[in-house]
């Protein structure tokens, strides 16, 4: 899947099982589509027009605008200004990404992706309302970015498997804990600076791709409901009537691993046996991951995985 970026990116909506290429995609196109929208009023003298506009898309911190804009805490967290801005959160989105893909598949990094920035809004409206050192800015201050979503699957990622080894320009191996820690640190850091507001939304997103992972550990899946209406709009726009029905249940282990995934179908009969083979296979394979990280695997548990997070 990952062989080829812009391939792959291309061809983002062809796909079912790609939710972090789709994610790129809607990204870049909304800047894209932003970019040349400003350009063109600006130059036409129609700049005020652009900003209203953008605006009633970012996150306001007032709880009382935010009453007449409720759609902002989802449009805010696919919009990007500067090109440095939207370049480094999509590297980040990519790397981390895959990661998560590989691990819990292409609907949980949408949920995750999804919740982390709801759950970065949420913190940082909550912050500026009951902090005295925002008392005086709340009423004008916005927020845009996908900083929080991105946040939340880099935490994730890192909860997931915090061994992970990534090679940095000029820095060499780094384990992927210690790349979510610096980054967390860092936002805390800077949360009473400049883009405060950017910074709070990035820790309340970091919060999410933690709680969210272990929050599936235990067998809750907190994206459900994401998932569901992400369905709904799937078959209302393809015109299908899905055949499967998918549920979750715990599974035993002693690792405390994900859990698994049971799949009923109306139309057609699995061998049972051999279903009950691959979920046990797939359950050992996360305790693994569990106790000794996803390095850990051989070739083929890591295709193993990766095969099973594409159904």
């Amino acid at each position: 899947m990952y062989g080829n970026f812009w391939d792959n990116l291309r061809n983002a909506f062809k796909h079912s099982d790609n939710s972090l290429f789709k994610l790129i995609a809607i990204n870049l196109i909304v800047f894209l589509a932003l970019m040349i929208s400003r350009v063109i009023l600006t130059i036409g003298g129609l700049g005020d027009i652009y900003s209203s506009f953008i605006s009633y898309l970012m996150m306001p911190a007032s709880v009382g605008r935010l009453i007449f804009q409720p759609w902002s805490p989802l449009t805010y967290m696919f919009l990007h200004e500067g090109f440095f801005h939207i370049i480094f959160n999509m590297l980040f989105l990519y790397w981390f990404g895959q990661l998560i893909h590989q691990f819990m598949g292409s609907r949980k990094l949408t949920n995750l992706y999804i919740l982390g920035g709801l759950a970065g809004a949420a913190f940082y409206v909550l912050i500026y309302n009951i902090a005295p050192y925002f008392r005086d800015s709340v009423d004008g201050s916005l927020m845009l970015g996908a900083s929080a979503g991105v946040f939340a699957i880099v935490v994730g990622a890192a909860t997931l498997s915090p061994n992970t080894t990534f090679v940095l320009l000029l820095i060499g191996p780094v384990k992927i804990k210690y790349i979510a820690m610096f980054y967390v640190i860092l936002s805390f850091a800077n949360s009473a600076g400049a883009n405060a507001g950017g910074e709070l939304a990035h820790l309340g997103g970091a919060l999410m791709g933690y709680v969210y992972v272990v929050q599936l550990r235990k067998g809750l899946d907190l994206g459900v409901p994401i998932q569901k209406i992400g369905i709904f709009f799937e078959d209302l726009f393809s015109g299908r009537k899905r055949g499967v029905k998918v549920t979750y249940k715990r599974t035993k282990s002693s690792g405390g691993s994900f859990s698994g995934f049971n799949k009923s179908t109306s139309s057609k009969k699995a061998s049972d046996s051999s279903a009950e083979a691959s979920q046990e296979e797939i359950d050992q394979i996360l305790d693994k991951i569990a106790d000794r990280g996803y390095e850990a695997l051989s070739k083929e548990e890591k295709r193993k995985l990766f095969e099973f997070s594409k159904k």
